[in-house]
């Protein structure tokens, strides 16, 4: 087991890498860089990059130019009228100054001793930003994750033992809905009917806590924190509950036409040993499978529209607005952060299985 874990975690590093690289040249060549947004913020004009005409001997030929491209002379659409010194400066300041492959070697160097430099436009370091936002992220990615699963694995074992019964049916409508329906979409309806948008007025529109929680008692404190994620928790669960509960229903479905079920059923044993004795464990081995991702999902990407509709200040709202306002040291720290978190997390769920089912042996396996 020791040697496995060894192997992917030397794994992670390429895999690593080859994320950081491909978003850097995708991010590099798409327009409406750091400096186009400040020159924008200075001018008042639009984001972009002004064509250039390259006259060659066939005639005249229109190719845009990117930021970071070298040997090619860079025009910005609203520098008319700025100084070339002072365009100078910013493309210095914001390191756009040296080649494309210097700048992601110096980044990546960086990263390694978890040294994200400073927001371009917030002027706050990296880390340090995403350390004040990662509290709304982790509590709507602890409540979201902890929920879906305590209400979509026994509703789909239940699910799996009444297939094609009453209960099957009914329940099978309510995860319909909850497929159909969006997370933001059920959110807007949760705050319309019970944030005093036209009913009810028994939760608050936003924030993660009360502006007085500091000088409320400790019981206070956990009740008013509750009640500011009550919405929120819950426009997540439904879009998330429904997938995770057919995924149960359909693996202990399989599991129980298995032979050995068979056998067990007919040597005697009780529909509930057997059950949770033995079909159990083989289950629930693809669910847990998928729990990092789902974990992931939910933290970094799924509370996006959450956290914009009842105004959480989250690591969702962080990256869409550093990648809206091309902030690369915000954009490709965060991204480095959660692909590494992911990776580790993919590692924990392959090692859940042997606690799920002590008979799988990684130790024997090839990566």
């Amino acid at each position: 087991m020791g040697a496995y874990i060894i192997r992917r975690l030397l794994l992670i590093i390429p895999t690593l890498l080859g994320i950081m690289l491909l978003n850097f040249i995708i991010i590099q060549v798409a327009p409406g860089g750091p400096v186009e947004q400040a020159i924008a913020q200075l001018t008042g004009e639009g984001v972009g990059i002004t064509e250039r005409v390259t006259r060659t001997g066939a005639g005249e030929t229109l190719s845009g130019t990117a930021p970071g491209q070298q040997g090619a002379h860079r025009v910005y659409r609203g520098a008319q009228g700025l100084d070339p010194a002072f365009i100078r400066e910013l493309e210095v300041r914001f390191g756009f100054d040296k080649p494309l492959h210097e700048r992601f070697l110096r980044m990546m160097r960086s990263y390694l001793l978890f040294d994200f430099g400073q927001s371009f436009f917030r002027d706050r370091a990296v880390v340090q930003l995403i350390l004040d936002k990662m509290p709304v992220s982790i509590s709507l990615g602890i409540w979201t994750t902890l929920l879906v699963y305590l209400i979509s694995i026994p509703l789909g074992i239940a699910k799996a033992v009444r297939d094609g019964g009453r209960f099957d049916i009914w329940t099978s409508f309510v995860i319909v809905l909850g497929t159909a329906i969006p997370s933001f979409l059920f959110a807007v309806f949760l705050l319309v009917i019970f944030a005093g948008g036209s009913y009810l007025a028994w939760f608050p529109l936003r924030g993660l806590v009360s502006e007085n929680w500091h000088a409320l008692s400790l019981m206070g404190k956990i009740l008013d924190y509750c009640w500011h994620m009550t919405l929120p928790v819950i426009a997540m669960v439904i879009g998330g509950f429904a997938t995770l509960t057919m995924l149960t229903k359909n693996s202990f479905l399989d599991q129980l036409h298995q032979q050995y079920v068979l056998t067990a059923k007919a040597k005697g044993l009780a529909q509930h040993r057997v059950l949770y004795g033995h079909v159990f464990r083989n289950a629930m081995l693809i669910v847990i499978a998928g729990f990092p991702a789902a974990f992931v999902g939910i933290l970094f990407t799924g509370s996006v529209l959450i956290e914009v509709i009842f105004s959480l200040d989250g690591l969702g709202l962080l990256g869409f607005e550093a990648a809206f306002n091309r902030d690369y040291p915000l954009m490709f720290g965060t991204l480095y952060i959660f692909s590494l978190l992911g990776l580790l997390l993919n590692l924990v769920g392959d090692l859940m299985y042997t606690v799920v089912d002590p008979r799988i042996d990684f130790a024997r396996r090839e990566v």
